[in-house]
């Protein structure tokens, strides 16, 4: 057996990491680590107060965390690395887990934090509603591969039966009920049982990675050469280098604080789109303006709350699904935006307003008329507040040698399953290389942290998707700018 899911790669995997010009310390560069213990939280903390409140030294607001990003001092680790180095890695999605993974391979060991309640993944999830048995890939729907040096790893998922290619019907729905198919190729893969059980096995058979979950780390730590980590005041382990394999406002209130500024600073670069999904089962096909629907899933244009809708019944059980037909909508960022609330707690009317507007546009997609698209037997919305991002710095991963610390996304590259890969094997080789030099000439080994971002056309999932979809009817071998977000 393979001690791990990841083939053998060289340290050269991907393309070696420099920057173009040479990297540059803020002046406030060190922090001095003291030797006194991290301060632990009072058993009995004192509740704020309108008269202490004001002599916090942060908040947590959006201008409060800007404040610390950007007064923050650099941490500069000096002492050597240990000779039995430890990584701790905060983000289990495709990212954070290839990362791990590669780690491995380069006799690392590493811990990854997820907060996931029901599995690994992040945006790789996947639903499963008992006792109906209802199935729904809720995030991430496909990928495909475009990288010699990821198909590599592909092909070894494939003979481990994690991964098969979907052949389901897949094209352009356009307002009204038009159905355009997109061809097959490059081949679209999908996770066996689903996108998350796929995350969750990935890590099947390793021997160096630990996993703890369900955990938020809240805190990160300097002292005495190591990184501390800790969730709401437990400690969760001591660790040489760090890995943020997330984003968004929790990763942003992370950094906040961490003695990272330059990490911080390209993490609040990025800007990311809203988008609701509303998973709806069905007892019978759905119907369209000419018959049923054949397609097991289609890029949605011209409908301003849908840019997305898969049939995961026949795209995950195929003709052994012979039950009520699960269906994922996703909407448009436009209309993510538009109607977007705190999602740890969206308010009752935001679920029916959201669910009555994309069942709209789906019968509105599908050219049925109004009213007559059957009434879902289950349905769930759920916002995915951080989808997807608007802007990219177009690199692999950034790394701070003096912090000891990195990011890998799939951000970095673009949007897309594919580049979370490449960014998490990518960021640990090059970390991987900088713990074997000891730390010697850290300078060498900065990357990414003073990159420019650009925008990315098409941050919509149906936008983004459809973004070659033209060129691709025509030369009918083209499909690289098909895929869905992870």
């Amino acid at each position: 057996m393979a001690p791990s899911a990841l083939p053998n790669f060289s340290s050269s995997f991907l393309f070696p990491l420099k920057t173009q010009k040479s990297f540059k310390p803020p002046k406030p560069l060190t922090i001095t680590c003291s030797s006194q213990e991290p301060k632990k939280p009072s058993k009995n903390p004192q509740r704020p107060t309108s008269r202490n409140r004001k002599r916090t030294r942060y908040g947590t607001s959006r201008r409060s965390i800007l404040k610390k990003t950007f007064t923050q001092e650099q941490v500069k680790f000096t002492a050597g690395i240990s000779a039995d180095p430890h990584k701790g890695i905060i983000g289990g999605g495709m990212a954070g887990l290839l990362c791990a993974l590669s780690l491995e391979k380069r006799g690392v060991k590493s811990t990854v934090f997820d907060t996931g309640m029901h599995g690994l993944g992040g945006r790789m999830g996947t639903r499963v509603i008992d006792p109906q048995q209802f199935i729904f890939d809720h995030a991430a729907q496909f990928f495909t591969v475009s990288d010699s040096r990821l198909s590599k790893l592909v092909d070894y998922w494939l003979e481990k039966g994690l991964v098969r290619e979907w052949q389901g019907l897949v094209g352009q729905l356009e307002l009204g009920g038009r159905f355009v198919p997109i061809p097959p190729s490059p081949p679209r893969f999908i996770g066996v049982n689903g996108m998350r059980p796929l995350a969750d096995s990935l890590l099947s058979e390793t021997s160096m990675v630990n996993v703890v979950r369900p955990c938020w780390i809240s805190k990160l730590e300097p002292f005495n050469g190591m990184w501390h980590l800790s969730e709401n005041g437990k400690p969760r382990g001591e660790f040489d280098a760090i890995v943020i394999a997330h984003n968004g406002k929790c990763a942003n209130r992370l950094l906040a604080s961490s003695g990272l500024p330059l990490i911080a600073r390209q993490m609040k670069r990025l800007d990311l789109s809203s988008i609701w999904a509303l998973l709806a089962a069905f007892e019978h096909p759905l119907p369209m303006g000419d018959g049923k629907v054949t397609f097991q899933g289609a890029f949605v244009k011209g409908v301003d709350s849908v840019s997305w809708m898969a049939n995961n019944s026949l795209k995950l059980l195929g003709s052994q699904s012979n039950g009520p037909h699960c269906w994922t909508f996703f909407s448009t960022a436009a209309y993510g935006k538009q109607n977007k609330v705190p999602q740890e707690n969206i308010p009752s009317q935001t679920v029916e307003k959201v669910k009555t507007s994309m069942l709209e546009g789906v019968e509105a997609a599908l050219g049925l008329p109004k009213g007559s698209l059957p009434r879902p037997i289950y349905s769930r919305v759920q916002l995915w507040g951080a989808a997807l991002p608007t802007n990219t710095p177009g690199i692999p991963c950034i790394f701070d040698p003096h912090g000891r610390a990195g990011i890998c996304g799939d951000w970095l590259l673009g949007s897309n399953l594919e580049s979370a890969a490449l960014s998490g094997m990518a960021l640990a080789n090059h970390i991987a290389d900088y713990l074997q030099s000891d730390g010697a000439c850290p300078e060498e080994f900065a990357v990414g942290l003073e990159k420019e971002f650009e925008a990315i056309e098409g941050h919509d999932i149906g936008q983004f998707a459809l973004a070659g979809v033209e060129s691709s009817l025509k030369q009918h071998n083209e499909m690289s700018a098909f895929q869905l977000a992870t």
